[in-house]
């Protein structure tokens, strides 16, 4: 078995390619062309593997979907333009009207709203229950449910599932499970090796690792997801090739920034808890943090995000902080190259209610930070001064 940056480097790709190019070349091609009706008859029933049309595939996607298959330890993934596309692509495949999916509530707000707000435009109910609560999770489950979904760990809380009690659950009522491993990453956890049935991975963040793309991966089985593929097709939410060069060339570099943003997270974590400025912080890598031992038992490395809270601070107080730090960037998203800084209450839930913004945990005075791959020294010498504003 390859090590992790080894297949980061080498897998899905094929030893010798076109004019001896060590680099997959970028295929700027819409469509695929045959050399008879001969070629076209062995295409289509299945006997020569090929690419017909970019919708439904190119060689630069098949590279780089092999790769993350091999990493994640799938047999199979599936690429799509973002993250948001994929699990819409999965959900809009597996799910019918009258169906039900169950959330743990810990999750990122985008997917929460497709869910409650759109997927029930088409008669898909959705089931909320506390993020680890695996009683409640088995309460609220049907004769109609279809899905348990779930992240881990969750943004913006960080809070680690146990994975192999959300497989259990999905086994013995014999319904498919989802988890997004984002923020883990395949380096740091592998929840298909749990009895996971699909991962969904927003490749834009760890995997591109450069904040220069947008992507998005499905993976799990050849079988249950040729569907999902089929509907791909259908829906056409596929990478320019450009981007899926990018992104390959992201993932070849993955196995060393990942190891970077696992010691900065952990740092600067640690370094947060021990500030007198700090009320509360989350990060799975930490032994106050309420995941902590699921954590410590299913993940090799705990990432580069971190939520925390400021003491005694409302949102405009959390706010020079913000904007008072010289190193991270003012920006949403995360797993880049570059650290990243944000307040969840201004970036992405201000228009929320003070009501739905306490029912989802995120307070005035919460700070979210992706640590990039800096010096980790110099990440934490900024933030004391920030924090001393």
């Amino acid at each position: 078995m390859l090590g992790p940056s080894t297949q980061c480097v080498h897998a899905g790709e094929k030893r010798q390619k076109s004019e001896g190019a060590i680099a997959t070349p970028i295929y700027m091609a819409s469509t695929f062309t045959f050399e008879s009706t001969d070629a076209v008859v062995r295409f289509a029933r299945g006997e020569e593997p090929r690419e017909e049309y970019g919708r439904y595939g190119s060689p630069n996607e098949k590279s780089v979907e092999a790769k993350l298959a091999a990493l994640d330890g799938a047999e199979d993934a599936i690429l799509y333009s973002s993250g948001m596309a994929a699990i819409v692509g999965l959900l809009m495949t597996k799910l019918n009207a009258g169906d039900e999916i169950v959330f743990f509530d810990q999750c990122y707000h985008r997917s929460r709203e497709f869910c409650s707000k759109h997927l029930a435009r088409f008669g898909v109910v959705t089931h909320q229950v506390p993020t680890g609560d695996f009683a409640a999770l088995e309460a609220a489950i049907t004769p109609q449910t279809k899905m348990l979904v779930s992240e881990s760990p969750t943004n913006p809380h960080l809070t680690v599932i146990d994975l192999e009690k959300f497989a259990a659950v999905g086994k013995a009522f014999e319904i498919e499970t989802l988890i997004d491993a984002t923020l883990a990453t395949p380096l740091n956890i592998k929840p298909i090796g749990y009895g996971i049935d699909y991962v969904l991975h927003s490749a834009t963040k760890y995997l591109g690792g450069h904040n220069d793309l947008l992507a998005g991966a499905i993976c799990g089985s050849k079988q249950s997801l040729e569907p999902v593929r089929a509907m791909r097709g259908i829906l056409g939410s596929v990478n320019a090739p450009q981007s899926l060069y990018q992104l390959e060339r992201g993932l070849k570099t993955f196995g060393l920034r990942m190891q970077r943003h696992n010691e900065n997270g952990l740092a600067v974590a640690k370094f947060l808890e021990s500030h007198p400025r700090v009320e509360r912080v989350y990060y799975p890598g930490i032994e106050s943090h309420s995941t902590h031992e699921i954590a410590v038992e299913q993940m090799k490395g705990f990432g580069g995000l971190i939520s925390f809270e400021v003491k005694d601070a409302d949102w405009r107080d959390t706010s020079r902080i913000v904007d008072a730090v010289r190193i991270p960037r003012i920006a949403p998203s995360l797993g880049g190259v570059e650290s990243l800084i944000e307040q969840p209450y201004v970036m992405s839930y201000y228009n929320y209610s003070p009501a739905d913004r306490k029912r989802f945990g995120i307070a005035d005075n919460m700070i979210r930070m992706s640590c990039g791959i800096e010096d980790g020294e110099d990440l934490i010498s900024d933030l004391e001064q920030a924090l001393t504003t």
